[in-house]
């Protein structure tokens, strides 16, 4: 897969809500009502993840959530970190 230079990440991220371009990948941070939700989502994101065989760096600390996407083969930001951001945010909701 494609890296994607800086300027087709900041179009890209256009079309996504709240994620960011920082140390070369991108991220975004949730907050939710209690670790319970939190989890629960992770969950699901990490099925999402395994679907597209693509897998975040994330952190997660009670009620809050850090996903970091980068791409480790390409060394960088791919497609792929752009549709699994769109895949989460759809999770997300």
């Amino acid at each position: 897969m494609k890296k994607m230079n800086t300027h087709e990440i900041q179009e890209a991220l256009k079309n996504l809500s709240g994620w960011a371009l920082k140390d070369d990948m991108i991220q975004k941070s949730f907050i939710f009502a209690d670790f319970k939700e939190a989890f629960s989502i992770m969950t699901h994101i990490a099925f999402e993840c395994e679907k597209q065989n693509h897998h975040p760096n994330w952190e997660n600390v009670y009620n809050s959530l850090t996903i970091k996407l980068s791409t480790h083969d390409a060394d960088g930001i791919t497609q792929k970190d752009i549709d699994l951001a769109k895949s989460i945010e759809k999770i997300v909701g």
